[in-house]
């Protein structure tokens, strides 16, 4: 379980001058092309990516998101909505979001994975992306990102690409959280910064406010309580995003 009380505050990242540091990342100087996109759960690309992949989009590229899971299982103690109902909400949340964000050149593939047991079937997830035809580029969680799911839909992502030569590139979703300023478990060394132009990172968080029944509560009980409170939403609205290239 996540610790989304105890976390790093978004201003201690904000005072490390490494973060400014960092150099820019070349992904949105290179052609146009087809982008997978790797979502263990729905808003995952969209916090750790989604400023990315406006840019991306804008620039040409078609997107082909691999939804890995929906989500079902955020509120697992929850008498409001069951996880059938969870996972048509946060379909539906996503399908906004990126239509918020103006994602019309995107492919959805919907796997329906268990949510919380994507390991289990990390072999078939690893399967399914090394089939889905010529690419340019893997966009993915990174691997040791702190939740389960996303470590291995990295891990898959990570042989798949490799598997098929494509460039692969990590976004972070949890790291913010259990991490702190120059964190050595961390991989400073490729990361790098997408500068969001203020259109875009308002696109982006309208995007966000898209996910109800993840940032606010959907019910009265401590179980119905938001999975994104506003702090771990503080590090997914910065004028930038990092990846790992």
């Amino acid at each position: 379980m996540i610790d989304v009380v105890a976390g790093t505050a978004e201003d201690t990242w904000l005072a490390w001058d490494g973060l400014a540091a960092l150099p820019t990342s070349d992904l949105l100087g290179r052609p146009p092309g087809t982008a997978i996109v790797v979502a263990p759960h729905p808003d995952d690309e969209v916090l750790g990516a989604g400023g990315t992949l406006r840019l991306l989009h804008r620039r040409g590229w078609a997107l082909h998101v691999v939804a890995v899971t929906d989500g079902e299982g955020s509120h697992p103690g929850s008498r409001v909505h069951s996880a059938g109902e969870l996972r048509a909400i946060r379909s539906r949340e996503a399908a906004a979001a990126r239509r918020s964000l103006g994602l019309r050149r995107c492919a959805v593939d919907r796997l329906a994975l268990a949510d919380g047991e994507v390991a289990a079937h990390e072999d078939r997830l690893e399967d399914h992306l090394r089939r889905l035809g010529p690419a340019d580029l893997v966009l993915a969680p990174w691997r040791h990102d702190g939740h389960p799911d996303h470590d291995a839909c990295g891990r898959a992502a990570g042989r798949a690409a490799a598997v098929n030569g494509i460039p692969l590139v990590e976004y972070l979703v949890w790291m913010w959280n259990w991490a702190g300023p120059d964190d050595g478990r961390v991989p400073w060394d490729r990361a790098r910064r997408v500068d969001l132009p203020a259109g875009d990172r308002r696109r982006k968080g309208s995007a966000i406010d898209l996910f109800a029944s993840q940032v606010r509560p959907i019910g009265p009980e401590p179980a119905d309580a938001a999975v994104l409170p506003a702090r771990v939403l503080a590090h997914h609205r910065r004028p930038f995003e990092v990846l790992l290239a």
